[in-house]
């Protein structure tokens, strides 16, 4: 009874995680920064993700990732640097609307409480996508952010589409 109950909290938490946490991110290369011995060492990994609800938009982030005893295990609590860029990579489409800060994109940081996650919106002024990645804890989170912006340029010859239009009211 007790193993049924912990298999149904399990399916509950991974129906919840939602459509942001569904894409896994590609990743681009890996480099070394801190060798340890016998252990895997400290390393930058960078990662590719196209943002699921625009089509024509690519992001890659770079995170650090701990080696030492608690890395190779996964239980390791990573820190919260992450920068971003996300640039248009072909025309531009909305498959859907979206809120502003909507979140994109979300990864675990550490075995427990701790995400990093990517968000968008719309600078209908500009016609520019902005997307700010972060990382946040159950109980504090951490200031460190990075921004990037993509302007919505014609592609071909295709029509170039105003992100105001696709904010949900």
């Amino acid at each position: 009874m007790r193993a049924l109950a912990l298999l149904l909290t399990c399916v509950t938490c991974l129906a919840v995680a939602g459509p942001a946490a569904a894409q896994e991110p590609e990743l681009i290369f890996k480099k070394s920064t801190v060798w340890k011995f016998l252990t895997p060492d400290h390393k930058l990994a960078t990662y590719a993700v196209d943002d699921p609800k625009v089509e024509g938009v690519a992001c890659h982030f770079t995170v650090p990732e701990k080696g030492g005893i608690s890395g190779m295990f996964g239980v390791a609590e990573e820190l919260s640097d992450v920068s971003l860029a996300c640039r248009q990579v072909g025309p531009i489409s909305f498959k859907e609307k979206f809120e502003q800060g909507e979140e994109m994109f979300t990864e675990r940081r550490s075995v427990f409480f701790k995400k990093m996650r990517i968000v968008r919106g719309c600078d209908t002024n500009r016609n520019v996508l902005v997307y700010v990645v972060y990382t946040d804890k159950l109980i504090e989170g951490s200031p460190k952010n990075s921004t990037s912006t993509v302007p919505i340029m014609p592609w071909g010859g295709s029509e170039t589409p105003r992100c105001g239009n696709f904010i949900e009211d």
